[in-house]
């Protein structure tokens, strides 16, 4: 199981790029920062975290692609993870062109997780119909993949459409970034990730065994590879049984959560975090 890093980056915090080059340096496989393109004042949606206030983070969230191009400027072999962008809340033509060109310029490390959003005024403001973010999400994911793919690419749908037209560079994977979702277990999200991405991102344990199960018989139903199915628990507060418990389960990355804070507070806890690699 390999072992990586989850990390809100934020101005006050230690600096992500430099950041990336420690970790890689420590032998971490993989490190992610989450996406927030505003987050509204007016506060109707409840936090994620389930306490009454949203944390600090959420309100200085940097553009997190514009971190992993930092970040794979300055490292080799770590991979360089979204955990989650938020796919809906950007123009699926620009995104294409930005995952692949990040994709390139990290040499094939990128991975996307993506989400389909919590807080309902970020997305309003944005002009999506949460309702239907879901379905938005699979066609902009679907229309980027096309792209990404094919010298000729045309896409039409409901949230969708382009003429025939090309778009480079490519993404070094094949046939794309490793996609991950971040979601709650449900049968919809099983059914989207075999459909278009290549693993689950949880967030927590709880009744992860049982879901692994329901996920795979779906995954198999769609006829994809059994062993090409990445599941990767994010923001793990990681203990030696907890992490021993995801390896007998199949879990393939565990995304250990460092503290938003600054370089003498994070450090420690990276070098902490060693133990378990």
């Amino acid at each position: 199981m390999k072992i990586g890093i989850a990390f809100h980056a934020t101005d006050l915090a230690m600096h992500p790029v430099e950041l990336a080059r420690e970790a890689e340096a420590r032998g971490f496989d993989s490190i992610y920062f989450p996406e927030h393109t505003h987050i509204p004042a007016c506060r109707r949606t409840p936090p994620p975290t389930g306490e009454a206030a949203l944390d600090e983070e959420y309100y200085r969230s940097p553009d997190p692609y514009i971190l992993l191009a930092g970040a794979a400027t300055v490292t080799k072999t770590i991979r360089l993870g979204t955990g989650v962008s938020l796919p809906a809340q950007h123009d699926p033509l620009t995104l294409a062109k930005e995952i692949a060109s990040l994709d390139w310029l990290a040499q094939g490390r990128l991975t996307l997780g993506i989400g389909f959003g919590w807080n309902i005024e970020e997305m309003e403001d944005h002009g999506i119909d949460t309702k239907k973010r879901r379905k938005q999400v699979r066609e902009y994911m679907l229309a980027m993949q096309a792209l990404w793919s094919r010298e000729v690419a045309s896409f039409r749908g409901e949230f969708v459409n382009f003429e025939p037209s090309y778009q480079w560079p490519k993404p070094v994977q094949k046939p794309r970034p490793r996609i991950l979702i971040g979601a709650s277990a449900t049968p919809t999200v099983f059914e989207h990730i075999a459909e278009y991405a290549d693993g689950w991102l949880p967030v927590g344990g709880s009744g992860l065994k049982e879901a692994l199960l329901d996920l795979r018989r779906v995954w198999a139903s769609r006829g994809r590879d059994p062993q090409g199915l990445h599941i990767a628990p994010l923001g793990v507060l990681p203990t030696r049984e907890k992490l021993d418990y995801y390896t007998s389960i199949g879990v393939t990355e565990a995304v250990l959560r460092v503290p938003s804070e600054p370089r003498e507070r994070v450090l420690p806890v990276l070098d902490d975090y060693m133990q378990y690699l």
